[in-house]
């Protein structure tokens, strides 16, 4: 590592160890939009009450040695809307995510839980349409969904279907992939185009002025990642 770099690490260091102090006394959108805003609040609320190693990393799951065996555990809620945009919709949506949250800790999916929460007077055939989508990706994945969970809301206290689903796999290579091993000058390699999932829903909701032949690239990463690791373990970090 040269001087440089080292000073860019230190000063990193420094900025962790400064306690963030939310402007913020009310929830606002940018807080669940994964930016800084996210961030402050991840760090001055919950990693303060459930303080512990294996949370200090914040990385998009958790990895843990188990009877010698090393797993990834993570967990996504997903909100959209609308619930059906082109290229997919909420429930291949919430398969995909965290399939791929444990993916790029290098853990090949195992099993899901799915935790639901619906809002009256939601039509129960576009539910179905949407566990249909999410058996689907999963079968894909050779992956289950072995236990749930739902809940219901008032008429116009939700927007008609809330996803939480909850994965656990198994690390199978020798790699230890975490953001706190990023280095300035690291190379950073994308899986595909910016922005197109973004783009799609925002089409669908009517937002742009304009209209796009656009598809939302949601999709399951586990075979591209396994691939990648067995050609190079030394990646230091995937997200």
């Amino acid at each position: 590592m040269n001087e440089k770099a080292g000073d860019v690490l230190r000063r990193i260091e420094r900025l962790k160890r400064k306690p963030i102090r939310l402007r913020e006394t009310n929830i606002t959108m940018a807080h669940g939009a994964g930016g800084k805003a996210t961030h402050d609040l991840i760090v001055a609320v919950f990693l303060e009450a459930f303080k512990n190693p294996l949370l200090e990393k914040l990385d998009d799951q958790a990895t843990f040695e188990l009877n010698g065996v090393k797993l990834a555990l993570t967990t996504d809620a997903f909100t959209v809307h609308p619930l059906f945009f082109p290229g997919g919709d909420i429930g291949c949506l919430s398969v995909h995510g965290t399939i791929n949250d444990l993916a790029t800790a290098g853990a090949r999916p195992l099993f899901l839980a799915a935790a639901f929460v619906l809002e009256e007077g939601f039509p129960i055939d576009d539910l179905k349409c949407i566990v249909d989508s999410m058996a689907k990706a999963a079968e894909r994945c050779n992956v289950q969904i072995v236990t749930g969970d739902t809940k219901t809301v008032q008429r116009g206290k939700g927007d008609g279907v809330y996803i939480v689903t909850t994965g656990i796999g198994i690390v199978e290579h020798q790699v230890n992939l975490s953001i706190a091993n990023a280095r300035p000058g690291d190379k950073v390699i994308l899986s595909g185009t910016i922005g197109e999932h973004g783009i799609a829903v925002m089409v669908a909701r009517g937002n742009l002025d304009f209209e796009a032949d656009i598809q939302s690239d949601t999709a399951p990463l586990w075979d591209m990642v396994d691939s990648v690791l067995k050609v190079c373990p030394r990646v230091r970090c995937m997200r």
